[in-house]
């Protein structure tokens, strides 16, 4: 990859974040008009889309992005008031950006819209104020008085500006002359040329800027306008912009302009103490007011001691994040996973050596020590790829507020806990599922503001959506104040479909349930937004797939609430270790509730039916033997692990319950992706391949298993 492309590459993740606080805070300026703030960081975001584009050769992107530019120039001024044309009209902008940016990423033509483009900048430009018309002599009465030049000027601001570019700004594509010539455009500047760092022509790098520029600029935009002009080179770049009404002369009534010795000492080309040297070599200010008593030594120090330390946080550049792809991080997880796995063989070796040879004693602490590293190295890596889920809920705002136009309803979304963090990789596959789990919040819980208050409700719905860690886990939940889910209903859907029968009998948690099967729905017509009973299923199955948990309580005329439970990580969990005929598995640890030995007695009030008896409580249980065909004879003692999945718990019999293990989650070959029961596999210390079991889909073979011993009865 040339240097080009790199720089198109950085651009295009630069822009893609933009994009996404653009989103951000038009919403945030939605909901409260006056926030100043949320403006100014809409604005600049598109600047700097704009003035990136134009240096990266992105010049369609950056021409488009003027116009939104100039809109929110004259909302930021005041001259064009918030409205929802123009939270419209910004929102598609910002998709037009977006389909631009990402046909460019492929380097295809269908990101060139021209008539799409031309639409949007003919809205943009409406929303423009019309230029003032010519005074006439009707506008001259008592009412109208124009500001006399003396207030005009004093409504310009002088800023001395001093732009010093890193050596690499031309090599890297970036033309200074165009920061300069957008200063010239703001108003009167002054800019002088510093010269004084260029090499002799044999030492000359032609590639490498050696100029810096001192800049005199007098214009009616505030200090944040002009900071903008530098935003994208401010991080590698000294730019330093001061008001010159703010700069602390002292001056007496004889002398109305400052110094010449003061303006060298405060730009800072002229060093205060060789000033002072050459005024007559007088002493230092400290040393001549602890002279004089105005102060003491003590507080001469303590000042000099503050100076040092502002000094040097003001002039240390310290970069607190790094930009890392997330292939690099994943490729780290899975080095540390290998690490965790050789570690893990190196204490089996270690505890395999007989006690009393020297080799155990001298493997003992370096195995120890490397064990302690390991755990810390891991779990530094898994902390790398922790992200707070609020950085989803961005795009459920934007979402919430096209799909509830489109319905005609009014909702409003409530987010809390953004803050909780989750593996990357989970969220990025939870996004879908939690579109989808909103969307049927607005389209089946949320009705019509009329109907709303006819039920005596507030017109605007509110959908709340909030994420708290318990434990090691996450629970994420989608609740609204809709008119919650019809039992009956689908109950009567259920039976009609053939899903249960007519008889059963079924608790809340389980007939909420029933909306998970595939192709179920209780929509009385299709539209685009539902109906077909497409999607409940698939979210039950990826959660599932992702290690979580998805439960649905709901109270008529009240609301529904959604709540998952997720694990913090897919990469390494904890894991109970089990055996069977000397084949081992891994039950993951968060779904084991507790373990038990198991004898004749206890199976034996079940009278032949796969239960046994638990803290007085009949539960169901399967024989890991049975699920994959072990035929070797049983042991005669055998041991059992209560498990918990969806609500439901089970027995899982095993030959030996070895114990806790930690777990590097390997995935398996496509052809065994899909079969029930195993979520993945790990490689052991010693080498071999242990399988991981997939609790939910173990227990949904045993409640299969159940309802045919009950519809079928006791095959004795």
């Amino acid at each position: 990859m040339d240097k080009k492309q790199q720089y198109a590459k950085a651009y295009r993740q630069e822009a893609e974040e933009h994009l996404q606080a653009i989103e951000e805070a038009i919403l945030d300026i939605e909901e409260n008009p006056d926030d100043t703030e949320g403006l100014n960081r809409l604005f600049r975001a598109i600047h700097t889309i704009k003035g990136s584009g134009s240096m990266f050769g992105f010049d369609d992107i950056a021409a488009f992005a003027h116009h939104v530019e100039t809109v929110l120039d004259h909302v930021r001024e005041g001259t064009i008031p918030v409205t929802s044309p123009l939270i419209d009209q910004i929102l598609m902008a910002r998709d037009r950006i977006k389909v631009m940016l990402d046909a460019s990423d492929d380097d295809d033509d269908s990101g060139a819209d021209t008539e799409t483009d031309a639409k949007i900048i003919a809205a943009l430009q409406k929303l423009l104020p019309e230029p003032a018309d010519a005074i006439t002599d009707t506008d001259t009465d008592a009412t109208l008085q124009l500001p006399d030049q003396d207030e005009a000027l004093n409504e310009e601001t002088v800023y001395r500006i001093r732009f010093s570019p890193h050596a690499s700004i031309i090599a890297d594509g970036m033309d200074p002359r165009l920061l300069l010539n957008e200063l010239r455009e703001m108003g009167g500047c002054s800019i002088v040329a510093n010269t004084g760092a260029i090499p002799a022509l044999d030492d000359l790098e032609a590639e490498k800027c050696h100029f810096s520029w001192d800049i005199i600029l007098t214009t009616h935009s505030d200090i944040n306008a002009v900071r903008d002009v530098f935003i994208f080179v401010e991080d590698e770049s000294l730019v330093n912009i001061r008001p010159l009404l703010d700069t602390p002369f002292e001056t007496d009534e004889m002398q109305l302009s400052p110094r010449l010795g003061e303006i060298l000492v405060d730009k800072g080309d002229a060093n205060p103490e060789k000033l002072n040297e050459a005024l007559d070599n007088r002493k230092k200010i400290g040393e001549l007011l602890v002279a004089s008593g105005a102060i003491s030594p003590d507080k001469l120090t303590s000042a000099l001691t503050e100076q040092t330390i502002l000094r040097k946080r003001s002039s240390a550049i310290i970069a607190d994040s790094v930009r890392v792809p997330s292939a690099k991080l994943d490729k780290l997880v899975n080095l540390v996973g290998e690490l965790v796995i050789t570690q893990a063989r190196l204490t089996q070796i270690a505890g395999e050596s007989d006690a009393g040879t020297p080799d155990k004693a001298e493997l003992a602490d370096p195995v120890e020590a490397l064990e302690l590293l390991t755990n810390e190295l891991r779990d530094c890596a898994l902390d790398m790829r922790m992200m707070p889920i609020g950085t989803i809920f961005g795009k459920f705002r934007r979402h919430i507020r096209d799909l509830s136009a489109e319905l005609g309803k009014e909702v409003e979304l409530v987010t809390e806990g953004a803050e909780t963090e989750l593996d990357k990789n989970i969220i990025e596959r939870l996004s879908d599922p939690l579109v989808h789990l909103i969307r049927n919040s607005i389209d089946h819980g949320i009705h019509a503001p009329e109907e709303r208050e006819k039920n005596g409700k507030p017109r605007r719905g509110t959908i709340r959506l909030s994420a708290a860690h318990r434990g090691t886990k996450v629970v994420i939940t989608i609740s609204d104040d809709g008119e919650g889910l019809d039992s009956g209903l689908i109950r009567e859907k259920a039976i009609d479909k053939g899903l249960i029968a007519p008889d059963a009998e079924l608790s809340p948690d389980e007939i909420y349930a029933l909306i998970f099967a595939p192709g179920f729905s209780t929509a009385p017509q299709v539209t685009r937004v539902s109906g077909r009973g497409v999607g409940m299923d698939v979210v039950k199955r990826e959660i599932n797939t992702l290690g979580g948990e998805i439960r649905i309580t709901s109270e008529k005329g009240k609301g529904t609430t959604i709540r998952l439970t997720m694990l913090l990580t897919l990469a390494i969990i904890d894991g109970l270790l089990v055996a069977v005929d000397g084949r081992r598995f891994v039950l993951p640890l968060e779904q084991v509730e507790s373990c038990a030995e198991l004898n004749p007695e206890h199976l034996a009030s079940a009278k032949g039916r796969d239960m046994f008896r638990v803290a007085d409580e009949l539960l169901p249980y399967i024989r890991l033997r049975d699920i994959f065909g072990i035929t070797a004879n049983s042991r005669s003692f055998e041991q059992i692990a209560v498990v918990k999945a969806e609500h439901f718990r089970a027995g899982v019999i095993v030959d030996e319950i070895i114990g806790n293990v930690q777990t590097v989650i390997k995935p398996l070959d496509r052809i065994y992706q899909h079969a029930e029961g195993i979520s993945g596999a790990t490689i052991m210390g010693d080498g071999a391949v242990s399988l991981i079991i997939d609790i939910p889909g173990l227990i949904r073979c045993v409640r299969r298993e159940e309802e045919k011993m009950l519809a079928y009865g006791n095959p004795e």
